[in-house]
């Protein structure tokens, strides 16, 4: 499974897994768009991930396997992560 990435600003960095792009979830009145306009602009694998999550104080991520590498690398804790859909969601804000 492949992800997606994108900066906006140079401050902020999204990544959603490929399987979601242009998909739209919600749970009660929350509802989210995985816009290929948010999300997509250049693919990583997982070790280019892991640097991009590391340089970025603003984080936006959702899917199983971009949340994934977010726990596995002590960036998220597992027990904060939301779902929506079923699907795995991240905000992650350093400051």
């Amino acid at each position: 499974m492949s992800i997606f990435c994108k900066v906006h600003d140079e401050k902020i960095l999204a990544c959603a897994d490929e399987s979601l792009i242009g998909k739209t979830f919600s749970k009660g009145e929350l509802e989210i768009k995985i816009s290929e306009i948010f999300y997509k602009d250049f693919k990583v694998d997982e070790k280019k991930l892991v640097k991009l999550l590391k340089g970025f104080d603003n984080i936006n991520l959702i899917g199983k396997k971009v949340v994934g590498v977010a726990i596995k690398e002590n960036l998220v804790n597992k027990e904060k992560i939301k779902k929506i859909d079923g699907k795995p969601m991240a905000i992650i804000c350093r400051v």
